[in-house]
């Protein structure tokens, strides 16, 4: 059972009040400029490279396919599909708030943006929350889901028909703030904090080698003991002669000079390396050739590339979007004529111009495609007559395949002449 406006303002109500004496719906203190990432989980994402360019992979794939509204596959345009598709929010495009949407689901584990709404209760825009100030919660007596967010004067509750949220898989545990098993994404960053903490212990401990190894290129070997003025003398006279001489150095009777042989980096570093790396990609079900990693991995084509990319990694995430999407911005009449939020994946799967042009050439003579449609795949202009379905003249209908072979047979039969018995 869904709640109208009413019913939500007045068990927001009755909730706010049990806790505080003044609180309302007053959204306006909680936007003033911050970094939203300017925390723990932030500051791994900016010093983490593995973990930056999996969650920039995922934002920027999501931000780049096409989202779009449809009726019966054919795009409507109208006040909320130029919303979403455009500008959801006066200081964003659509590249940017799904973007920035993806990338705090992928940090925090949990992506919000709140339905702000016109004189007349109609959304005009989508405003990204700070996930660290957001909590879900269930209201006693209805059982309604709620997010409780901490503003600049207090906390306030907004209902879960008014907030966008896309999550990582959630939490299955009972949680410090009542109980919102199954509403609260993990993040992804927490899952990897032991993997991130070795990998930083291993990059540390080894550029410490690197400024505190020893800075001496040879061994020089007397063959009798010197007193510390004498050996300090030949080290002296040894440092002179290698920088006049250019590096040439003249090895004399009764002392030894061995060069040392030593390794910059560890090659071990680079084993920690691929281990994160596949972790990383493990956690956010990215294929690991995704985040660089080229050995083991042999593709045909860049459509078999993606493929397990789009199938294995997006699919889930579109689906989400879309059911959010198709929930919270659709009315339920809306959704009985048929319209529906679709991201378009394709765009991922066009494969090279031998591919394309081999799924185009049997879409149209199978009657699946037309020419025009074609043409708009390719971003090209229609032509006239370019509308129609074209079936290929050797086909029979499945529901009669004897017609066929009727005219072959009286097509192959010898022509005779008129006045032959």
């Amino acid at each position: 059972m869904q709640l109208n406006l009413r019913q939500r303002l007045k068990v927001a109500w009755n909730v706010i009040r049990n806790k505080y004496s003044e609180a309302g719906y007053d959204f306006v203190k909680w936007f003033s400029p911050s970094n939203i990432f300017a925390s723990r989980t932030g500051n791994i994402l900016a010093t983490n490279e593995t973990i930056f360019a999996a969650i920039t992979r995922l934002s920027n794939a999501m931000a780049s396919l096409p989202l779009k509204l449809y009726r019966d596959f054919t795009p409507v345009n109208n006040r909320i599909s130029d919303m979403i598709a455009n500008s959801p929010n006066p200081n964003m495009t659509s590249f940017e708030f799904i973007r920035t949407l993806e990338v705090m689901r992928d940090t925090f584990g949990n992506g919000y943006a709140l339905k702000m709404y016109d004189g007349n209760y109609q959304v005009e825009s989508l405003l990204l929350l700070d996930p660290s100030r957001v909590e879900p919660v269930i209201e006693d007596n209805t059982y309604e889901l709620w997010y409780e967010v901490q503003g600049k004067n207090g906390h306030y509750y907004v209902h879960n028909m008014d907030m966008i949220h896309v999550k990582h898989i959630a939490v299955t545990g009972q949680t410090i703030v009542y109980n919102s098993v199954g509403y609260k994404g993990i993040s992804p960053i927490d899952v990897l904090r032991n993997t991130v903490d070795y990998d930083w212990k291993v990059r540390t401990f080894s550029l410490d080698q690197m400024d505190s190894a020893i800075r001496a290129s040879f061994i020089l070997k007397m063959n009798t003991t010197l007193s510390k003025e004498k050996k300090t003398e030949i080290l002296n006279n040894f440092k002179e002669f290698y920088q006049a001489n250019g590096g040439v150095i003249i090895q004399e009777a009764g002392t030894e000079i061995n060069p040392i042989e030593r390794s910059i980096i560890d090659t071990k570093v680079f084993d920690v390396e691929k281990i994160t790396r596949s972790r990383v990609a493990t956690v956010f079900n990215m294929p690991v050739h995704m985040l660089g990693e080229i050995e083991g991995t042999s593709y045909s084509s860049m459509e078999q590339l993606y493929l397990e990319f789009v199938q294995g990694t997006l699919l889930p995430i579109v689906r989400q979007y879309e059911q959010e999407f198709n929930r919270k911005l659709l009315t339920e009449q809306e959704r009985l004529r048929g319209l529906t939020f679709k991201f378009n994946v394709n765009a991922l799967l066009r494969g090279d111009i031998k591919t394309r042009g081999e799924f185009y050439f049997k879409g149209i003579r199978s009657g699946w495609f037309t020419p025009n449609e074609v043409r708009a795949y390719e971003e090209l202009p229609p032509l006239d007559g370019g509308e129609k379905l074209y079936m290929s003249k050797d086909l029979a209908p499945i529901d009669d395949p004897t017609r066929t072979g009727k005219e072959v047979n009286a097509k192959n039969e010898p022509k005779t002449d008129a006045g032959s018995g």
